[in-house]
């Protein structure tokens, strides 16, 4: 059995909660999204655009120390929890950005990850992604055994009591499903639904702003649909340690600045701004769009393994 990666069902967003009995509720975890791909002789990991990260984890390839099906595909998001004990994605990326593999014995040690396992996709032999959310739930809960590094999504019937909770504790959101609901491979639907506390996005580096020699701010573009940048805000806190900032002014001098600017709009601050190659990705939270089409309050949170094509205005839905 060769198994191909598949893209995994997407939730599509919403600003309230839906309400009735068919509906729950589960944390939306600040996750990497990894799917497990087990054909009873090897396991492969593999992420939401099909990228192998099956060296990247290895604490679970020894499925049969979790999971008792003789063949499976799982779905669910990988976390690393930060030091105020909450999920951080820029803790889990130090793992899933690593490219050299002689060094995941002693990260594994640093950033320990966590498996929140949601669904499961492909069964024993046979698909069974066409069955209801609710069989595919009881069938992880009799085959999924639950550890430190591997735990079972729990599912709520309060989903407004539970958007509550994570608001209080600052969390990314929840994702409402329709319990009766087939998992849709290769799309999105409004069985899924995703209800953020707050937004995010994935950006594109087009320029910086440097203080005493380091880069302190960087400025942000997305594309069009054209394929034409745009600048759209620049951020300078978030979840970048000085040595971040260090090894990324290194990254930046050692190549990648141009003449001009590669933002098709005029950015602010371009006095103070050095332009690069349009090159690195990152994840943003920020609180809301401007009337001036610019993020308010953006937080870095990660540098991406993303092509910078993939950071365009389609995300904002």
């Amino acid at each position: 059995m060769d198994f191909q990666p598949i893209s995994p069902f997407e939730p599509v967003s919403a600003n309230s909660i839906p309400e009735g009995k068919q509906w729950i509720a589960q944390i939306k975890w600040d996750g990497v999204r990894i799917l497990t791909y087990y054909d009873g002789k090897k396991t492969r990991l593999f992420n939401r655009k099909k990228n192998e990260r099956t060296h990247h984890y290895p604490e679970l390839l020894h499925i049969s120390s979790y999971c008792t099906a003789k063949s499976v595909i799982l779905d669910g998001e990988l976390i690393a929890l930060g030091s105020d004990g909450k999920p951080s994605f820029h803790e889990v990326m130090r793992r899933d950005a690593l490219r050299r593999m002689d060094r995941i014995e002693q990260v594994q040690n640093i950033v320990p990850i966590t498996y929140m396992i949601f669904d499961v996709i492909f069964y024993n032999g046979s698909w069974v992604n066409q069955e209801p959310l609710a069989k595919r739930l009881q069938l992880l809960s009799e085959m999924i055994q639950p550890s430190k590094q591997i735990q079972l999504v729990s599912s709520y019937e309060d989903s407004q009591g539970v958007y509550t909770a994570i608001k209080e504790q600052e969390m990314e959101g929840i994702i409402v499903k329709d319990q009766n609901s087939p998992y849709l491979m290769n799309g999105k639907n409004d069985r899924w639904q995703k209800v953020k506390n707050y937004k995010d996005l994935f950006a594109v580096v087009g320029g910086v702003t440097l203080r005493g020699g380091l880069v302190n701010s960087l400025l942000l573009g997305l594309y069009n649909e054209q394929g034409q940048f745009y600048y759209i805000g620049h951020a300078g806190t978030g979840k970048l340690t000085q040595n971040d900032w260090r090894n990324l002014t290194e990254k930046i001098q050692g190549g990648m600045i141009i003449a001009e600017r590669p933002f098709i709009n005029l950015p602010e601050r371009n006095k103070e701004a050095i332009w690069v190659v349009p090159k690195l990705s990152i994840k943003v939270k920020f609180m809301e769009w401007t009337r001036s089409k610019t993020l308010r309050q953006p937080s870095i949170q990660a540098f991406m393994d993303l092509s910078p094509t993939d950071c365009t205005f389609d995300q904002i839905e």
